[in-house]
């Protein structure tokens, strides 16, 4: 398993947002706090889903988190703090391998994240 910072194991965590505003919004928060290196924001995905009783299918904007296990709990009640969805996708995947270079930049910018997130009234 790839390990980030004194044996920490790296994730990527994957996040859904309604629209590109949305994701920028979150991902720039994540990012200043450090709860996050990196956020990768791809638009133009078609997600198929059940809710409410029947298949719905949304455009969203997907976001790819990279950060330390440890910060997840954090990271995970951030979003859904800034977040539009009534149940945001959250989703983390263990990092099994990648380029030691990276996983130690992941480790040292995520180092020392702020402290807790409080909302504010513009997110």
């Amino acid at each position: 398993m790839a390990r980030t910072h004194k044996t920490e194991q790296a994730l990527v965590v994957f996040v859904t947002a309604s629209s590109e505003e949305e994701a920028n919004r979150i991902g720039k928060r994540v990012v200043q706090d450090k709860l996050a290196a990196c956020v990768t924001i791809l638009t133009g995905v078609r997600s198929l889903f059940w809710w409410e009783g029947r298949v719905a299918e949304e455009r969203e904007t997907l976001m790819i988190l990279k950060t330390r296990a440890s910060l997840f709990p954090e990271l995970a009640r951030v979003v859904k703090a800034l977040h539009s969805y009534q149940v945001p996708e959250i989703i983390a995947l263990s990092v099994k391998k990648g380029s030691s270079d990276y996983l130690a930049w992941v480790a040292a910018v995520t180092d020392k994240p702020k402290k807790k997130f409080k909302k504010s009234k513009n997110g």
